[in-house]
């Protein structure tokens, strides 16, 4: 592929993404976790893993994170963010290139993943591991928003694959 041509989608990619989060940020969704959101950017990077090179994925990923978190958010947002996509990548990635998951699933251990990950990192800026009574509620929340997400993510990879409109 050109160069010009995986640099446009790497720029249309990651404006998608982060017109998703931004979307998200408008949707009030609190379960009395501070900084749960609905993790809808992981529509795209989903969508990405199978379509595209896995660092192409992790590009938009990461310029996501760092663009919103200068717009929106903060230091701390930019960095519990790196860390849950960290995890939800290493996850996500082999699952994606399996043939036994599905977008759903893939979406769903890596939306479970991302809190993880942000917990880690809440253990050591907190400085106390009472954060880990958190963990059953990022769990299910993770899995759940996971597989809404990782449905929509499927329902567009089918209809992208049946159009045979994305070729990289």
């Amino acid at each position: 592929m050109k160069k010009s041509r995986r640099a446009a989608f790497l720029g249309i990619f990651c404006a998608l993404a982060l017109i998703l989060g931004y979307l998200e940020s408008l949707i009030p969704f609190n379960f009395g976790v501070p900084g749960m959101k609905l993790g809808m950017a992981n529509i795209i990077i989903v969508f990405a893993l199978y379509f595209m090179k896995p660092v192409d994925a992790a590009l938009i990923n990461l310029a996501r994170i760092i663009i919103n978190g200068l717009l929106f958010g903060s230091v701390f947002s930019i960095i519990f963010s790196i860390f849950g996509a960290l995890f939800s990548f290493a996850v996500m990635w082999p699952m994606s290139r399996s043939e036994k998951f599905s977008p759903v699933g893939v979406s769903a251990a890596g939306g479970v993943a991302h809190n993880i990950g942000q917990l880690v990192v809440a253990c050591f800026v907190v400085g106390a591991v009472q954060v880990v009574y958190y963990i059953p509620v990022l769990i299910i929340s993770g899995l759940v928003t996971g597989v809404v997400m990782g449905i929509i993510a499927m329902f567009v990879i089918k209809n992208i694959k049946r159009i045979k409109f994305f070729s990289i």
